[in-house]
């Protein structure tokens, strides 16, 4: 029977939206737009419609109604979501209470000696509120030393006082942290027990789950975070969840009258009974465990515990550490999912330019609202743990992404001083930009690109057509404020968007001490390969590669990851012994097996992948290394220090390998516990004419307007090349080829764009 997986990345414009056939490896794709005010809206309706697609594709009939075409043979579903991001991002946060040390109860004002952009700006620099306001903050009494060995005990008094006062105030988030709870969770875990028992609607976080590594203050605010968004993931999860078990129990009703009446045992107008007890749909079937309401309990409530795994479809989210993990377990760490969407479109670029023989690339990621790149070293994304979203500092391992506010969407304004600028607003998805006329009243990116005519005057091979006579009166409106002529105009915004994409690059190049000029490009995203050309001039970038469906790389990429669950433990010391480094990472790596266990996996699938950070005694911060497998002994432990000189040499042009006066010091030891999946494998394309023939002409403005071949992407073959000025227009994205480029699709259906 044929089986497919469903990759879905919802973003701030489009939701989009990819299928892999398990048996055959085929691949479809669509887009539909997102739906800001339920995303989960725009989620089953991408769903729906790709089905609908690969059926027309198949040539088959479907047994279900049209709202749940195909769904029998959909095997699991994996998500990528902005939930949590946007939440944090538009400051969506309220009623969060936080419990830690009696004592140290100002730790969130205090933060971190430092301002944004350097000591130039604190004059100007007002501090931002606190992410739970001091009075919302209560202690407990209790104290742990750096080693985890108990000072004084835990004061269960206080912590009933504290857990009655949030109960009566209705504040029901809440995160807790307690002074060196990464070295011994005692306290938190007897504080969780009181919150449980005192204040049983609470949703809490503690630490030690979150994060069991050291440096307070950013354990403190990751904890927070965690807790903040762990209430509305619960409820769009959960809603998911039942929305899927809902149409995949639809469509097994259907399809069970459907394939009885092609049997012949049945007329198709008759419906299955369902009132005897043989039947497994009968309350009093022995097998029968589901409640009433599909996807929910018994009392019809949604029940995240079941999504994921156990029953119905499997549902997993994409993380921001490039693993993805089941729905029912997702939600107990729901900051895991900051990054969920941009992480997915890095490492689905790294598969697709590995396949095509360029292990080592830049990838960008353009969407509606913004452009999240990103770098690729040998196959694998870089990863971090010193990220944040928004404000807030968010110390979970996590891919290297850098984002800007250049989409799209981007509004064009001119500052107090006359300046133009682009961004970072976005006009999103509603009402969005003037050419989508519903209500926009501000030029955008994507309006300048229509006026040029660099984009065909409708998106989505037609089914959203565009009104370019708005985007043309919003940009002579503009260009009579500036002074400046309509083409020098919405030319002007694409340079500044443009511009704004290269520091973003640079900032994941250059300020990490690689040269930009040694790495093709990924351009990827629906808005991705727009400005591709004026990137490789202003970077110098020795090429950009354009994939197949550029559009659908993140939703691709959320089939092609490993389940993954990360556990550190930090051990401050510049001696480890190999005893100890055993210790640790013997037990971090039981929590991974287990983790990996309840996800599914059997035992001799597991893979675990050690790592340690490390730093020069006196240093503030550390390098992250590999560590090798095995018994830790001697010969280990000088591998991981040798790793540690290279790497610090390489970021920082300088290290004290033969320096005996600069001892190392360990911080913290890592693993990460993967469960390994079966990737979609690329296809090749056939060899056809070198130069295809244009299929249409329009005026386009790039120097000058001139008459400008446009070509269909499907329409050409391995080895086409393509000269510009030309315009190469798809489904889900169009590539502006400017005068003086050229564009060679590969065997594997890729574009790659270089100075002619």
């Amino acid at each position: 029977m044929r089986s497919v997986r469903i990759g879905v990345d919802t973003g701030g414009t489009f939701t989009d939206v990819v299928t892999v056939d398990e048996q055959t490896g085929e691949i479809t794709t669509t887009k539909t737009p997102s739906t800001p005010a339920n995303p989960a809206d725009g989620f089953m309706e991408g769903v729906r419609k790709v089905l609908r697609k690969a059926a027309r594709a198949e040539d088959t009939g479907n047994a279900g109604g049209a709202d749940d075409v195909g769904m029998e043979v959909v095997s699991a579903v994996v998500h990528g979501t902005t939930v949590a991001t946007n939440q944090l991002l538009e400051d969506r946060i309220a009623d969060l209470g936080f419990v830690t040390t009696e004592g140290f109860e100002f730790i969130l004002e205090i933060a971190r000696q430092s301002v944004p952009d350097g000591y130039g700006n604190s004059y100007f620099w007002v501090k931002p509120p606190r992410i739970v306001p001091v009075h919302r903050v209560r202690t407990v009494g209790g104290r742990l030393d750096h080693t985890g060995a108990e000072v004084r005990p835990f004061d269960e008094e206080q912590a009933v006082a504290a857990a009655r006062w949030f109960r009566e105030r209705g504040i029901t988030a809440i995160g807790v942290c307690f002074l060196h709870s990464y070295a011994n969770p005692a306290h938190e875990l007897r504080m969780r027990e009181v919150l449980e028992r005192e204040h049983p609607d609470a949703v809490v976080s503690i630490s030690c789950d979150v994060l069991r590594e050291y440096r307070e203050y950013e354990r403190s605010v990751t904890t927070l975070v965690d807790a903040a968004v762990k209430p509305t993931m619960r409820r769009y999860i959960a809603n998911l969840a039942e929305r899927l078990e809902a149409a995949s129990h639809a469509q097994d009703a259907a399809g069970r009258t459907y394939r009885r009446a092609v049997a012949g045992t049945e007329h198709p107008e008759h419906t299955e009974r369902t009132d005897h007890p043989d039947h497994p749909d009968h309350p009093d079937h022995p097998e029968r465990t589901e409640p009433s309401a599909p996807g929910g309990t018994t009392d019809g409530t949604p029940d995240v515990a079941r999504a994921g795994r156990g029953s119905g479809m499997p549902f997993s989210v994409m993380k921001s550490n490039g693993g993805v993990l089941s729905a029912a377990e997702v939600v107990h760490q729901p900051i895991t999912t900051v990054l969920s969407g941009p992480a997915a479109g890095a490492l689905g670029a790294a598969l697709i330019a590995a396949t095509a023989g360029h292990p080592s690339v830049i990838t960008l990621d353009g969407g509606g609202t913004s452009t999240d790149v990103a770098v690729v070293v040998d196959g694998e994304p870089s990863l971090t743990t010193e990220g944040s979203i928004g404000r807030y500092p968010c110390k979970i391992p996590m891919i290297d992404i850098v984002t800007v506010g250049a989409g799209g969407g981007s509004v064009a304004w001119i500052s107090p001083e006359g300046t133009p600028k682009v961004g970072p607003r976005s006009a999103g998805a509603d009402p969005g930009p003037l050419c989508y006329g519903r209500g926009g009243t501000e030029v955008t990116v994507t309006d300048a690109h229509v006026f040029l005519g660099r984009v065909p005057p409708h998106l989505l091979g037609g089914e959203i057509p565009l009104d370019a006579d708005a985007a043309r009166e919003g940009i002579e409106a503009l260009a009579g404020k500036i002074g400046l002529s309509p083409e020098r105009t919405a030319a002007g915004i694409l340079e500044i968007s443009a511009f704004n994409q290269s520091n973003a690059i640079r900032q994941i190049t250059v300020k990490r001490g690689l040269d930009v000029r040694d790495f093709p490009m990924v351009a990827f995203g629906g808005s991705g390969p727009l400005l591709v050309c004026r990137l490789i001039d202003i970077l110098g970038l020795p090429s950009v590669i354009v994939p197949p469906d550029p559009g659908n790389v993140s939703a691709f990429g959320l089939l092609t990851v490993d389940v993954k669950n990360d556990y550190v433990r930090t051990f401050v010391t510049r001696d480890l012994s190999p005893e100890t480094a055993g210790e640790i990472f013997g037990d971090l790596e039981g929590q991974a097996a287990a983790a990996l266990d309840r996800e599914g996996f059997a035992t001799g699938a597991h893979v675990y992948a050690r790592s340690a950070d490390l730093r020069y005694y006196g240093q503030a911060y550390e390098v992250r290394v590999p560590a090798p497998s095995g018994p830790p002994d001697e010969a280990w432990r000088a591998e991981v220090l040798e790793r540690f000189h290279t790497e610090h040499h390489k970021l920082y042009g300088y290290g004290y390998r033969d320096d005996p006066r600069h001892g190392v010091e360990w911080v913290n030891l890592r693993v990460s516990g993967i469960g390994p999946i079966t990737r979609p494998v690329i296809g090749r394309r056939p060899h056809g004419d070198p130069r295809p023939e244009p299929v249409a002409s329009r005026e386009v403005f790039y120097d000058e307007w001139g008459a400008t071949p446009v070509h269909r992407r499907p329409d050409l073959t391995a080895g086409a090349t393509i000269t510009g000025p030309a315009v190469i227009e798809e489904y889900g994205s169009t590539l502006p080829l400017h005068p003086g480029f050229t564009a060679t699709m590969d065997e594997f259906g890729n574009l790659e764009v270089r100075r002619a």
